[in-house]
């Protein structure tokens, strides 16, 4: 089932997520949401999706990189699901690239973000993993993980770049937006 992609301003979108506990949840709901989470990813013909972009405030990510597999080899068999995850480690090194987000549609910025990191996580079936993310894996994962913490990229955008887009990222959060998947605004 496809989704409505909440659009930046709804308060889901500046809350900490909460995590989600391995021993009391439904399995079989978890795996129809995540199903769903793709399905809706896809539809917009995005990259990745964490849980408060469909409004629940839940530890819950999803990316594939699959797509881009031309532009990046390495993304061949990238596709995640990764619950209540954490950054055990991350590079000093950086890296900049000019973001976009299904919740912040058509406005894009320059963003600086670790070069690789380890994350610890739980995969869909519950299993704990704990993986190394280089180059755009990397940015995709961290790009959601924010979601989990209440940030969107613009929020680490240089300050000029923010007073630039402030009357687009206004007009988003009045619902001033036309987008080609279904869209919410909850305040």
């Amino acid at each position: 089932m496809i989704l409505p992609i909440y659009l930046y301003g709804s308060d889901v979108l500046k809350m900490q997520a909460a995590p989600i506990d391995p021993e009391s949840v439904n399995r079989e709901e978890l795996k129809i949401l995540i199903e769903n989470m793709f399905e809706t990813m896809r539809n917009a013909d995005g990259v990745g999706l964490a849980a408060p972009q469909i409004g629940l405030s839940q530890q819950l990510l999803i990316v594939d990189g699959s797509d881009l597999t031309d532009v990046y080899p390495a993304l061949k068999d990238f596709r995640r699901v990764m619950i209540n995850p954490t950054v055990i480690e991350a590079s000093e090194e950086t890296a900049t690239y000019n973001e976009g987000c299904l919740s912040i549609p058509d406005i894009h910025c320059d963003i600086i973000r670790p070069s690789w990191m380890k994350v610890a996580y739980l995969n869909e079936n519950l299993e704990p993993c704990e993986e190394r993310f280089e180059e755009f894996a990397c940015r995709m994962v961290q790009h959601e993980m924010d979601h989990l913490n209440g940030i969107v990229f613009t929020d680490k955008a240089a300050p000029i770049r923010k007073k630039m887009i402030g009357s687009k990222l206004y007009n988003i959060s009045r619902g001033k937006v036309r987008t080609h998947y279904r869209a919410k605004f909850d305040k």
